[in-house]
């Protein structure tokens, strides 16, 4: 029986180890924290003598694949909820929003109404739903992502466009209006400060709604999204996956693939046959003797949150009957202002500049799953923050992100706490480098066939040239977030190899 040890509990942890396990491995997880789950966990707060769980890093749940959710088994243990209502996107002179339908006709003539919008807005969607069907195929197969593979699919144009080209060049492409452009592209900076005129920024944008647990949307778990990691771990120990939390890795031996670990007052080793790191892409660096970096990786990000508590619903001045809608508010309305902002950021010259502010409606959502909470909670994913500071010191900051939200909510004077996290705090919380909840920024040279530290064709997540090393973090393709889908694909390659030989 194969020996795997797996470095790092997150999401692409548990799932590779459920994957492994379920196909005969003998599968070991070393965890440097108390608890599993990686970003994907809870935290707690007290107000008014009532405890409240919420969502500590990750909050909502989208590019996970529907297989995945069903295989794994957690799709019998969680329940999830996703808006059917149009997203709601307001600018800052209007208070009135523009609404997104999923319908295409009606969202065509939602923008020609209110933005002005003359491109393709059926084109846009139709075509993006191509590569994304392109994408899935690669998920479940566990297929390398290719630029050959891309043209065989979609063609040499649409790759063009949508897989090697930048998101600048794609948006012109379909729209007229630069609303729309701002709303189709904003999720180029998702994870750090990418430059919509880099090549290969493109992908971002179909990448962002990959996933098939929720029809390509985003969307909730009962009780919080924590019960992902929570419930896997639990799958995971039932099939025999081995644990080894709170434990710190003191040597990596790959001449006698060997690993040492201290777990308290113990120092012990392990022995292995393969080798996961899912974890950070810097980690694996530390500990391999011989290493050499000779890539420089784009690191910094520039995403945070405010979780705002409210002790009764909350009442919106616009559209109040769709209070489980996804809510965007942008502070810039061309995308020069939008690519400005960001690369300010990256630079460094102050501590925010205001881009847009994603409201996630948790506890609506929370509600249209029977789970009635003593407060209700929204959540203000908030661009471009540079990572220079933690939020205890950046109130102001904080309060300018809940000041631009609450002119749109009739009962403000109900908010009663909010917790802000910073990239910094991402970054001494949960590891990520430099704060990035990819891991690594999705700029050109970093996404798709890009997205890989692999030497090996036939193995897209070997770890350079290891031959038994593997890596499976968010900093591997496709990217973050908790899917798992990393995880998975490393597994299946891994399992594919085994069985060649």
């Amino acid at each position: 029986m194969n020996k795997v040890i797996i470095v790092g509990a997150g999401i692409n942890g548990l799932v590779a180890a459920n994957y492994l396990a379920k196909n005969g491995f003998d599968v070991s997880l070393i965890e440097k924290k108390h608890q599993t789950g990686g970003a994907c966990i809870k935290d707690t707060i007290e107000i008014g003598n009532k405890k409240i769980d919420f969502a500590y890093g990750a909050t909502v749940l989208g590019m996970m694949p529907d297989f995945i959710f069903k295989e794994t088994g957690l799709s019998k243990l969680v329940q999830g909820y996703y808006p059917k209502n149009p997203k709601l996107v307001y600018f800052n002179d209007k208070e009135s929003s523009t609404k997104i339908y999923q319908d295409h006709v009606k969202l065509e003539e939602e923008l020609r109404v209110k933005w002005g919008e003359t491109g393709k807005v059926n084109d846009f969607r139709n075509d993006e739903n191509k590569v994304i069907k392109f994408i899935q195929e690669l998920y479940k197969n566990g297929t390398s992502p290719s630029i050959d593979l891309a043209k065989d699919y979609l063609g040499k144009e649409l790759t063009r466009l949508w897989i090697t080209g930048n998101a600048k060049d794609l948006l012109d492409h379909y729209f007229s209006s630069e609303k729309t452009k701002l709303y189709m592209g904003m999720t180029v900076i998702e994870s750090g400060p990418a430059s919509i005129y880099d090549p290969g920024t493109a992908f971002t944008i179909p990448l962002m709604d990959s996933g098939s647990v929720y029809d390509g949307y985003w969307g909730f778990v009962r009780t919080g999204i924590w019960k992902i990691t929570e419930n896997l771990t639990k799958i995971n120990q039932d099939l025999g996956v081995k644990f080894y939390l709170e434990s710190n890795i003191q040597e990596v031996d790959h001449d006698k693939n060997s690993i040492s670990i201290s777990k308290g007052n113990r120092d012990f080793k392990l022995n292995y046959d393969q080798l996961i790191f899912a974890t950070d892409p810097v980690t694996p660096s530390r500990f391999l003797k011989g290493f050499k970096n000779d890539i420089n990786l784009d690191l910094i990000g520039t995403s945070g949150k405010v979780t705002a508590f409210f002790k009764n619903h909350v009442r919106w001045k616009d559209s109040n009957n769709y209070s489980d809608s996804f809510r965007f508010i942008f502070s810039v309305d061309t995308l020069n202002s939008f690519e400005e902002a960001s690369q300010n950021a990256l630079k460094d010259l102050d501590d925010y500049f205001p881009g847009f502010i994603q409201i996630y409606p948790e506890g609506s959502a929370q509600r249209k799953m029977d789970n009635n909470e003593d407060f209700d909670k929204l959540i203000f994913f908030t661009k471009n923050l540079s990572y220079n500071k933690n939020a205890l010191s950046l109130d102001k900051v904080k309060e300018k992100i809940i000041s631009t939200v609450m002119p749109h909510i009739e009962n403000p004077q109900d908010l009663v706490f909010s917790k802000f996290l910073t990239p910094m705090d991402l970054n001494e919380t949960f590891l990520f480098p430099e704060g990035n909840i990819d891991h690594i920024t999705l700029t050109g040279n970093q996404n798709f066939e890009k997205r890989t530290f692999s030497s090996k064709k036939d193995n897209f997540y070997s770890y350079y040239g290891y031959e038994n090393i593997f890596y499976c973090g968010a900093g591997s393709f496709p990217c973050g977030s908790v899917a798992g889908t990393p995880g998975y694909m490393c597994s299946k390659q891994l399992i594919r190899s085994i069985k060649r030989s």
